[in-house]
């Protein structure tokens, strides 16, 4: 009962986010406070992996180099400190988890992908509405029924004794 009550008052507070996967080159743009002034700072590198938590319980690393040191960050995707997550490029990864990448640097760090145009990046805020388009997969499935047409034959002679009673009424 109380797990019920909890994922309630969880999902009531979700944002929208985009897809994060781990091989993304991300920029997340996190509120700091400072005293009572507010600003925005970006943290860009690469996603290392994305835990499994469900609703407000999902993280993602993100892994960048300052001035030779890497440096991690724990992020909740959730969080109402983070403003925005920008996706900058999607690289191929085998792995759901990219801890190899620690001990990598130089050119052995590198990954094979692609930088997103705008179309894209703005594709990825929408991808957590559901798009549903089966119309034209419906449509085959119709056409075997229009082989059948004989078995309805008779189904649309009533309609034929209906046409007869509305042509009186076109005459008066």
């Amino acid at each position: 009962m109380t797990n019920l009550l909890v994922q309630a008052i969880q999902t009531k507070n979700l944002k929208k986010a985009p897809t994060i996967e781990p091989g993304m080159t991300v920029r997340v743009h996190q509120k700091i406070k400072e005293g009572e002034k507010e600003r925005i700072q970006i943290f860009e590198g690469l996603v290392l992996k994305v835990s499994h938590g469900h609703g407000a319980d999902k993280t993602f690393t993100v892994r960048k180099i300052v001035e030779g040191i890497g440096v991690e960050k724990i992020f909740p995707v959730y969080s109402p400190n983070i403003d925005k997550i920008e996706i900058q490029k999607k690289n191929k990864t085998r792995r759901a988890k990219l801890y190899y990448m620690r001990e990598r640097f130089g050119k052995s760090a590198r990954l094979k992908g692609r930088f997103l145009t705008e179309e894209e990046k703005n594709a990825g805020q929408e991808e957590e509405e559901p798009i549903v388009e089966e119309a034209p997969v419906e449509a085959p499935a119709e056409e075997p029924k229009a082989e059948e047409a004989p078995v309805e034959a008779p189904a649309e002679e009533p309609k034929a004794e209906e046409a007869p009673a509305e042509e009186p009424k076109k005459e008066e």
